[in-house]
């Protein structure tokens, strides 16, 4: 008795459906991505996204910035943070402004703004050494700082185990800095900077742990001393 065989027939594989984003328009598809982000994206992520060479990316980003500078419009694209977004032109701010807070100012005290200025230039940093920098304990004030965004963890100390920080992109971003290596020289406004810095790792440099800083209810209220960021 012989057995009967079934010939099944083979299953075909379904081709994917050929990208719609690689026949887009370039410049309004950058547009486009532009629009939604939150923070600044690298030339070679959109170059990823939207199927096309980083080459052509770049061209294309500076192309846009370009004509919007020459039409004078009421934003600008620009690369900042090691990547490109859209902002305010200069010339507009205040308008933003004035819709955005509508009366309530949110900014940041002097002494927040020191102690974020030490963080920048000595980071990573921890919170014992920009207290001993400022002569003050800065706890309160770096509490701010992490909430508002401006600055963040960055491990920890191999010596003494205690929290590093570092600023963030969000301060490059608001500095309107494409990185760290544009923060100006500190030594023509500070020049005592390399003393203190020198004294503070000699332990010589010394300040009372339980001196307040300025109130972290201070940081977001106005005040004739304040500084907005």
């Amino acid at each position: 008795m012989s057995e009967e065989t079934t010939e099944v027939p083979a299953t075909e594989v379904p081709k994917a459906p050929p990208s719609t984003v690689a026949g887009l328009d370039l410049k309004p598809a950058l547009e486009a991505v532009l629009m939604v982000v939150d923070q600044p994206v690298t030339e070679e992520h959109l170059a990823k996204i939207l199927e096309r060479p980083p080459r052509r990316i770049a061209d294309a980003l500076r192309e846009l910035a370009d004509e919007y500078t020459v039409q004078r419009r009421g934003f600008e694209l620009r690369f900042v943070a090691g990547g490109w977004r859209f902002s305010t032109r200069a010339a507009y701010a205040s308008a933003v402004e004035r819709f955005v807070l509508d009366g309530q100012q949110a900014r940041l005290t002097q002494a927040a703004l020191e102690t974020l200025a030490v963080v920048a230039y000595r980071q990573p940093v921890s919170r014992s050494r920009v207290s001993a920098v400022r002569g003050v304990n800065c706890d309160g004030v770096m509490r701010t700082l992490l909430q508002r965004g401006l600055v963040e963890e960055a491990g920890t100390e191999p010596e003494t185990g205690a929290i590093l920080y570092r600023t963030t992109n969000y301060f490059l971003e608001r500095m309107g800095l494409r990185g760290l290596d544009e923060l100006p020289e500190l030594a023509p406004f500070l020049p005592e900077a390399e003393a203190i810095e020198a004294e503070t790792q000699e332990g010589v440099l010394s300040f009372d742990p339980d001196a307040p800083d300025a109130p972290d209810a201070d940081d977001d209220h106005t005040t004739n001393s304040t500084t907005e960021l």
